[in-house]
């Protein structure tokens, strides 16, 4: 079938791209990815649903076709702030979103900011880093965590992008990356997920700097001040190959008004492409109750 339209839209000054599966009329649902991902790995689930709903996919600053930051810092507010003015420019609210892993933080965060503007949430590995991982960080010193920050920015301008003389080589990185990936998953998000150079090599398309660590968040407490601010049906996908931690385990769950998790056995962080059927059927049972 034919691919997507291409479009931009601004926000804090940057250009950033999103694609548009047509079918106007219909509900809008909005996919975001995760990190270091672009907006064309939904293009498998965007495919089988976009009969039933209007979809639309950005790519986030820093990736896919959308502009780099200038400068190093890529905050979560910053983030929400793009969703919602994509959400307002195209006036699609209220509007269903799945999203995944950094597309999950930021959505689980729109929707505890707007709860009025979300119809249904599906956060595939969503919540952020274990709990574990989280209070880890915390503990550490303001210092130690401003100056882990400034020797990571500094190691990263340093770091000039992985070239690879074809795109057959990111191909197999790719492949390298997630084994789970079949090789017509993989060469179809290699090939949307590189650009060219001027000297033929080809890169990946997200900014090195999206790597980096903030020093500082919102914090634990006002993290699940806003996941209990969540009104719409929620569900939390989880890949039992992943290194996520279970949320009903791990006490997070219990932060949701209206959530239930899901685990996916033979799938690790990216069920959605792991286990496509499966999620599909899931997914489709969730939004259809």
């Amino acid at each position: 079938m034919p691919g997507p339209a291409s479009h931009t839209y601004f926000s804090q000054r940057l250009r950033l791209h999103y694609v548009d599966w047509g079918n106007p009329d219909a509900p809008p649902l909005l996919l975001v990815h995760g990190g270091r991902d672009h907006c064309r790995n939904w293009d498998w689930v965007a495919e089988d649903l976009c009969k039933d709903y209007h979809i639309i996919a950005p790519d986030l600053r820093g990736h896919g076709d959308s502009q780099w930051m200038l400068g190093g810092s890529y905050m979560i507010s910053d983030y929400v702030y793009d969703i919602a003015q994509l959400l307002h420019q195209t006036q699609l609210t209220p509007v269903t979103i799945v999203a995944h892993s950094l597309g999950g933080v930021i959505s689980l965060r729109y929707a505890g900011v707007y709860p009025e503007n979300v119809v249904k949430l599906v956060a595939i590995e969503g919540l952020g880093w274990p709990p574990k991982v989280v209070a880890e960080r915390a503990a550490k010193s303001p210092q130690l965590r401003i100056t882990e920050w400034v020797d990571t920015l500094r190691k990263l301008s340093a770091r000039s992008p992985r070239k690879y003389d074809s795109i057959e080589d990111a191909f197999k990185r790719m492949q390298e990356e997630n084994p789970h990936l079949s090789p017509e998953q993989a060469r179809h998000l290699t090939v949307h997920g590189v650009s060219q150079n001027e000297d033929g090599t080809y890169s990946w398309k997200f900014d090195n700097y999206v790597r980096a660590n903030q020093p500082f968040g919102i914090g634990k407490e006002d993290g699940e001040a806003l996941w209990a601010n969540i009104t719409c049906p929620t569900l939390l996908v989880r890949g039992l190959d992943s290194w996520a931690s279970d949320p009903a385990a791990d006490g997070r769950l219990a932060h949701f008004r209206n959530a239930r998790c899901v685990n996916f056995e033979n799938a690790g962080h990216w069920v959605h492409h792991d286990q496509l059927d499966l999620f599909l059927k899931t997914v489709k049972e969730f939004l259809a109750e």
